[in-house]
């Protein structure tokens, strides 16, 4: 990793998280019918689950990008 990415990472309040550690937050935070208010996917309201909902997060950088912007946005 070049000097300049270590530098960028520095400043990336994700850095370090995985995404499953992400999900699994914000699903004890709010639970997943909260969850799926707050983000309108569907694997957040159709028989959620961890597994099924990295699956899908892993594909759909949209619906990453607000996974990852609820967890920032929610005060634990």
């Amino acid at each position: 990793m070049s000097e300049q990415q270590k530098e960028a990472q520095k400043n990336n309040p994700l850095h370090g998280l995985s995404l499953e550690k992400i999900v699994t937050a914000l699903e004890a935070h709010y639970g997943w019918e909260q969850l799926g208010v707050l983000i309108n996917i569907r694997c957040f309201q159709s028989d959620p689950s961890i597994k099924s909902s990295l699956k899908f997060l892993r594909k759909t950088p949209w619906a990453r990008t607000k996974v990852e912007d609820l967890y920032l946005n929610t005060h634990f």
